[in-house]
C-alpha cells in the first residue's frame, strides 16, 4: 500500500522489536538469562543505592560513610565501564544472549582503572603531576577502554572526537601554522586525562554523578509509578476530539513525557506506540506521523527544569544558579512546543482531517474544553494555594515547617489514592482499538493526581528550601520510592480486594525495576560525560579553543551572521549519534568559547547562559538530523515509513526551534534577561507568540488559508521585526552612551541589581595584533564598585583616565568570558534613555492583523 506521500507502509513492528531500539540506543542491547542477568541486575541495584546514599544526608548525620567527590566520580565510572561491557554488546554480530569472556574481562578492568584512584588516592594526592608507572599503565588501560565503551554505549561520533584530540596532543608539534603546539608527554597526558579533576574525572563527570543520577532515577521512578500512560491518556482527553487531534496530544504528551525523560528516543517510543498509529487512523501519513511525534519528542530536551539532565550542567558551566536555567529556558521552550502545536493544526487543516470521536452520550464542543481548562486552572490555583501555603507555614512552624509539608503530602497521598480507588482503571486499550475512543478527562484526571505529589516535593526543595537540586531530587526520589511500593497494596486497601500480599510483593518489584532501569539509563550518560572530559582536557591542554575561534573567524570573514551559521551547523555535526548531556558537553566546550570571542570582538555582548543555549539547542538538533537522527529511526519503526524521509520531515519541522538560538543571541529578552519589569515582560511574551506564529505561517506557507508569495515574505518581515524590535530603533538611536573608563567605578555603584554593563576592551589575539572586544558584566551585590566587579570574578585598576583588567579569578565569569588580567579597558558603555523599542513592533502586529484579515477574507469568499 502506497500513502499520499509516496511512502510505503508497512505492519508496525511489535513492542518486542521497539524495546530492542531504545534498548540499544539507552540500556545495552544483550540480554542474557541466568547468573549474566543476575550480576547486571545486582550492579545496577548496587549502583542506584550507592548513588542514594551518596546524594542523602544521612552520613552527615551520623557522621559516618561520608564519600567525598573525587571517590564518588571514579566509583561512579567505575559502574558505569562495568555495565557497559557488559549490557553492550562490541558488535552487531556479538551475542545478545551471553556475555563473551573479553567483555567481562573489559569490564573488570576498566572498573579496577577507575577504583585504582580510590585505593590509592592519598598516594595519588601527594604526588600530583608525578605519575610513577604503574599511574601510567592504569590511565592508559583506563582512557583505552573507556573510548571502547564509549563506542558501544553511545557511539562512534564521540569516540573519533576523542581520539582526534587524543592524536592532537601528541602531534602538536608536527602540525602546521595555527594548529602547531608544543605537544605533551605521556606522562603530562595521563596525568591530565585520568588523575586530575582536569580531565576525565572534571566538571561534567562530576555533573553526572552529582545531579544527573538522582534526576535520572526521579525520572525512572516516575515512568514505572505509571506516569508516562497517565499523560498519554490526559492529553488525549484533553485533545483528542479537535482538528488533528492525535497529532496534538502527541505534542502534548511528549512536552510532559520530556520532564521526566532524559531520552528523546525512549520519548518517541513510549508515547509514539499510541500517537504515530492514531495519527495515522485519522489520515496523517505515514512520514509526517513519526516526524510530527520524532520534532516533540526532541523537544522535550528542551523543556525545563531537567531539559534531558543539561540544564544542570548548563548551570555548572556558566556558572549560574540552576533556578536561573530554569528560567531563561522556560519562555523558548514553551515557544517551541507551542509552534509546533500550530504546525500539527496546519497540516491539517490542509489535508481536511478531523479528530477522534466521542463516545455515545460524552459532553462535546465548549462544554469539555471548559471542563478541560477549569481542570488545568484549577492545577494551577492549587499549586498556587500550596506554595503560599508553604510560605505560611514556614512562617508559622520554622524549622518545622518541612515536617508539615510532609504530614500534609502524605495526608494528600492516602485521599488522593483512596479517592482513585472508587473508580476503575482507566488502560490504554482503548486508544490501541480499531475504533480508539476519547478518555474522560475528569476520569483520566483523578487516576493519577498522586503523581505529582513528588513533583511539588521536588519543587519546594528547590524554589523554597533552596537546597542543591542533587539533594532535592534525592527527597523527592524518596517519596516517589514510597509512592511506587505502597500505591497498589493502598489502591487494594480502599478497594477492600484480600490480594494485599501480592499487591505489596508488585510494589517492590516495581522499586526494583525503577533502580535498576535507572542505572541501565546512566550507563550511556556516565560513559558520555566521562569521555567529554577527553575533549575538555584536551583544550585546557592545548588551548585549541582559541585555534576554532581563529578558524570560525576566518571562514565567516568575520561576519556574526555567518559565523553564528557556521558555528551551527558544527554543533548539528558534532551531536550526531550522541545523547543529549554528551552533546551538550562536546559543543560547549568545542564551541561556545567560540561563539562568546567573536560575538566581543563584533562588539556584540551576549549573555553567557544565551551562548550556551545557542550550542545546547543546535547539538540537540542532531537527534533529528539526517542521516545519524536515532529519534527518527526509532518513530520511523513505528509508522513503518522510511527514516531518511521521516528525519528530513522532522527537521523540517525544527526549523522553527532553530530559529529560536539566533533569536536570543541578538535578543536576550526571550530568555527574560535585561527586562525593565512585569509590563516589558508581558510584552516579550505577547510578541514572541505572535513572531513564532508569523514565521511558522511562513515556513508552512499557511495562516488561515494557503499563502500568496507577498503575504509569505511579509510574514517573515512581521517575524523579525517582533523578534528584533530593536534593530529598526537602532537605526535612528544609539542603543548605548558611552562613557571613558575613568567612570567606570561610578557606573559599577548606579548599577542596579540584576542589570549589567558593558566593557569596550583592548586585547591581543594569537599572532599579537591588538584587538577590540565588548564584554557583557552583571556586577554582583556589594556595598562599592570593588565589592560588586569581584563577585563577577575581576578587579580593575584606575589610573586617571586609563583603567586596566588586574586580576581574574579563575573559573568565574569573567574568566568564561575570556578575559585576561593586562587587558585595557577604553570605555564603559550603559543602556541610554531612549523610546522603548516595542513601539516598532505595532507596525509588525497591525501587519500581521492584516494578512490575517486577508486571507479570512479570501476564504469566505472561496466558501461561498
Amino acid at each position: 500500500m502506497i500513502e499520499r506521500d509516496g511512502s510505503k507502509t508497512a505492519k508496525p513492528v511489535d513492542s518486542d522489536r521497539l524495546g530492542d531500539i531504545v534498548a540499544e540506543a539507552d540500556t545495552g542491547g544483550r540480554k542474557p538469562s541466568g547468573a549474566a542477568a543476575r550480576i547486571i541486575l545486582c550492579l545496577s541495584l548496587a549502583w542506584s543505592l550507592f548513588q542514594i546514599w551518596y546524594a542523602s544526608p544521612i552520613a552527615f548525620m551520623i557522621g559516618y560513610g561520608v564519600v567525598g567527590d573525587g571517590i564518588a566520580r571514579a566509583v561512579h565510572l567505575a559502574f558505569a565501564l562495568m555495565l557497559a561491557m557488559l549490557a553492550f554488546p562490541a558488535f552487531k554480530s556479538s551475542p545478545r544472549r551471553r556475555i563473551p569472556l573479553a567483555d567481562w574481562a573489559l569490564g573488570i578492568a576498566g572498573a579496577g582503572a577507575s577504583l585504582y584512584l580510590v585505593i590509592f588516592y592519598n598516594e595519588l594526592a601527594l604526588r600530583p603531576g608525578l605519575p610513577t608507572t604503574p599511574d601510567l599503565i592504569v590511565s592508559v588501560i583506563g582512557v583505552l577502554i573507556l573510548m571502547e565503551a564509549a563506542r558501544r554505549s553511545v557511539g562512534p561520533a564521540i569516540t573519533i572526537i576523542a581520539g582526534i584530540m587524543l592524536a592532537y596532543i601528541f602531534l602538536g608539534p608536527h602540525l602546521p601554522g595555527l594548529l602547531g603546539h608544543k605537544g605533551a608527554s605521556l606522562s603530562r597526558a595521563a596525568s591530565q586525562m585520568w588523575l586530575t579533576s582536569e580531565g576525565i574525572f572534571g566538571v561534567a563527570l562530576g555533573v553526572s554523578t552529582n545531579v544527573v543520577f538522582m534526576f535520572v532515577l526521579f525520572g525512572s521512578l516516575l515512568e514505572r509509578a505509571g506516569a508516562g500512560g497517565y499523560f498519554i491518556q490526559l492529553a488525549f482527553s484533553l485533545l483528542g476530539r479537535y482538528r488533528g487531534g492525535p497529532a496534538k496530544a502527541a505534542v502534548a504528551a511528549s512536552g510532559a513525557t520530556g520532564v521526566i525523560s532524559g531520552s528523546s528516543i525512549a520519548n518517541v517510543v513510549t508515547t509514539g506506540t499510541f500517537t504515530i498509529p492514531l495519527m495515522k487512523k485519522v489520515g496523517y501519513p505515514a512520514v509526517k506521523a513519526g516526524a510530527v511525534e520524532c520534532a516533540a519528542s526532541v523537544n522535550g530536551q528542551i523543556m525545563p527544569p531537567v531539559m534531558g539532565a543539561a540544564a544542570f550542567l548548563i548551570a555548572e558551566y556558566v556558572g549560574i544558579p540552576y533556578s536561573d536555567v530554569v528560567r531563561h529556558a522556560f519562555l523558548p521552550a514553551l515557544l517551541a512546543y507551542g509552534s509546533l502545536f500550530f504546525i500539527v493544526d496546519i497540516e491539517a487543516q490542509k489535508m481536511g482531517l478531523q479528530g477522534l470521536p466521542l463516545p455515545p452520550g460524552r459532553r462535546t464542543g465548549g462544554q469539555s474544553a471548559l471542563r478541560g481548562l477549569m481542570g488545568v486552572s484549577g492545577c494551577i490555583v492549587l499549586a498556587g494555594l500550596v506554595y503560599y501555603g508553604i510560605g505560611w507555614t514556614r512562617w508559622l512552624f520554622g524549622p518545622a515547617a518541612t515536617w508539615v509539608l510532609v504530614a500534609a503530602l502524605a495526608a494528600a497521598y492516602t485521599g488522593l489514592v483512596a479517592h482513585r480507588a472508587r473508580y476503575r482503571d482507566l488502560p490504554l486499550d482503548n486508544l490501541e482499538s480499531d475504533t480508539p475512543t476519547i478518555p474522560d478527562f475528569a476520569e483520566t484526571a483523578r487516576t493519577g493526581l498522586h503523581f505529582l505529589l513528588p513533583v511539588i516535593l521536588l519543587i519546594w526543595c528547590l524554589m523554597v528550601e533552596e537546597l542543591s537540586p542533587g539533594l532535592s531530587a534525592f527527597w523527592g526520589s524518596v517519596a516517589l520510592m514510597f509512592l511506587v511500593v505502597t500505591q497498589r497494596p493502598l489502591t487494594a486497601f480502599f478497594r477492600k480486594q484480600s490480594r494485599l500480599s501480592q499487591e505489596w510483593r508488585h510494589g517492590f518489584y516495581d522499586l526494583m525495576d525503577g533502580l535498576s532501569a535507572a542505572a541501565r539509563n546512566m550507563t550511556s550518560v556516565g560513559i558520555a560525560t566521562a569521555t567529554a572530559g577527553i575533549i575538555v582536557g584536551t583544550v585546557l591542554l592545548t588551548g585549541i579553543g582559541l585555534v576554532m575561534t581563529e578558524l570560525v573567524e576566518f571562514i565567516s570573514g568575520g561576519n556574526i551572521l555567518l559565523m553564528l551559521l557556521f558555528t551551527a551547523v558544527i554543533c548539528i555535526i558534532l551531536g550526531m549519534g550522541m545523547p543529549t548531556t554528551a552533546a551538550y558537553v562536546v559543543v560547549a566546550t568545542l564551541m561556545a568559547p567560540v561563539v562568546v570571542n567573536l560575538a566581543a570582538l563584533n562588539d556584540l555582548a551576549v549573555p553567557l547562559v544565551a551562548v550556551h543555549l545557542f550550542v545546547f539547542y543546535f547539538g540537540l538538533m542532531a537527534d533529528v538530523t539526517p542521516p545519524v537522527g536515532l529519534s527518527a529511526y526509532a518513530a520511523s519503526a513505528i509508522s513503518g515509513a522510511d527514516p531518511v524521509k521521516t528525519g528530513v520531515q522532522g527537521f523540517k519541522y525544527e526549523i522553527r526551534t532553530g530559529l529560536l538560538p539566533f533569536i536570543f543571541i541578538f535578543n536576550p529578552g526571550l530568555l527574560m534577561i535585561d527586562l525593565a519589569g512585569p509590563l516589558e515582560f508581558v510584552i516579550v511574551v505577547g510578541a514572541s507568540v505572535l513572531a513564532m506564529a508569523a514565521f511558522v505561517s511562513a515556513s508552512q506557507n499557511w495562516l488561515v488559508t494557503k499563502n500568496r508569495w507577498y503575504e509569505s515574505a511579509g510574514l517573515l518581515l512581521v517575524c523579525f521585526t517582533l523578534f528584533r524590535p530593536g534593530y529598526w530603533l537602532d537605526m535612528v538611536s544609539d542603543p548605548f552612551s558611552e562613557l571613558p573608563a575613568s567612570e567606570i567605578n561610578r557606573v559599577v555603584e548606579e548599577t542596579k541589581p540584576g542589570s549589567a554593563i558593558h566593557l569596550q576592551l583592548s586585547t591581543f589575539n594569537l599572532d599579537g595584533d591588538e584587538v577590540a572586544k565588548t564584554v557583557r558584566i552583571e556586577p554582583g551585590p556589594g556595598d562599592n564598585a570593588a565589592a560588586r566587579l569581584l563577585q563577577a570574578g575581576l578587579s580593575i585598576s584606575v589610573l586617571g583616565d586609563f583603567a586596566a583588567i588586574a586580576t581574574v579569578r579563575p573559573g568565574s565569569a569573567a574568566a568564561k568570558l575570556g578575559l585576561q588580567p593586562g587587558d585595557g579597558i577604553s570605555g564603559v558603555r550603559i543602556q541610554a534613555q531612549r523610546a522603548s523599542r516595542y513601539w516598532f513592533a505595532l507596525p509588525g502586529v497591525f501587519l500581521f492583523l492584516l494578512i490575517f484579515g486577508l486571507q479570512k477574507r479570501r476564504t469566505k469568499r472561496m466558501s461561498r
